[in-house]
């Protein structure tokens, strides 16, 4: 003798399984909102303060240099900072992933304000991190909201609360030794 479900409960686990269906496309789908700030190319949307570097492999002085999805920040003799060649103004999310050589020393502008990105160990300052992974990849999550930032390593607080002015852009310095930069992802944030 075969059971049948009843006509209610079948259209019920219809409706779950069309649900399930919507929400894992709606899932499974790119975040469209998302500004990505490197092309994994070239340094396109990058530049000094007085030029930029649009379909430019390296910077003039090849300090910034663009290959195989990651920004390298290559050593150098003095400081050099390359900046996004727009401003944003409003609450982002901005997350990317960090890999320093042994103490090699950068830094992440957030609207000007410096957000050090360093081998945080070595370098400093944030020398007590748990998570940060030497010489390997590391993820930087930097939430701003209403002027302020709250920024992380590896879900380690950084930054609790960096005031930051009203709108500016992202930038990136070299200081000392090499630093590579990729998935460099900005999100509004409503």
């Amino acid at each position: 003798m075969k059971k049948y479900l009843p006509r209610s409960l079948a259209g019920l686990f219809l409706a779950a399984a069309l649900v399930g269906g919507v929400i894992t496309n709606a899932l499974s789908q790119p975040d469209t909102k998302a500004i990505s700030l490197f092309n994994g190319r070239d340094l396109t949307g990058w530049g000094y303060k007085t030029n930029n570097f649009d379909g430019k492999m390296s910077s003039i002085d090849g300090r910034y240099s663009a290959k195989d999805g990651i920004l390298t920040v290559n050593p150098g003799k003095g400081l050099a900072q390359l900046w996004t060649t727009r401003e944003f103004p409003k609450d982002f999310v901005l997350t990317l992933e960090f890999r320093a050589d042994v103490n090699a020393d950068s830094g992440i502008f957030l609207r000007k304000p410096q957000l050090q990105c360093r081998d945080y160990l070595v370098a400093g300052p944030y020398k007590a991190l748990k998570k940060y992974k030497p010489q390997d990849w590391n993820e930087i999550v930097v939430t701003v909201k209403n002027g302020v930032a709250h920024c992380t390593c590896n879900g380690e607080v950084l930054e609790a609360a960096l005031a930051l002015p009203a709108t500016g852009p992202i930038g990136l310095e070299a200081d000392r030794g090499q630093m590579e930069y990729r998935n460099l992802l900005l999100r509004p944030t409503p």
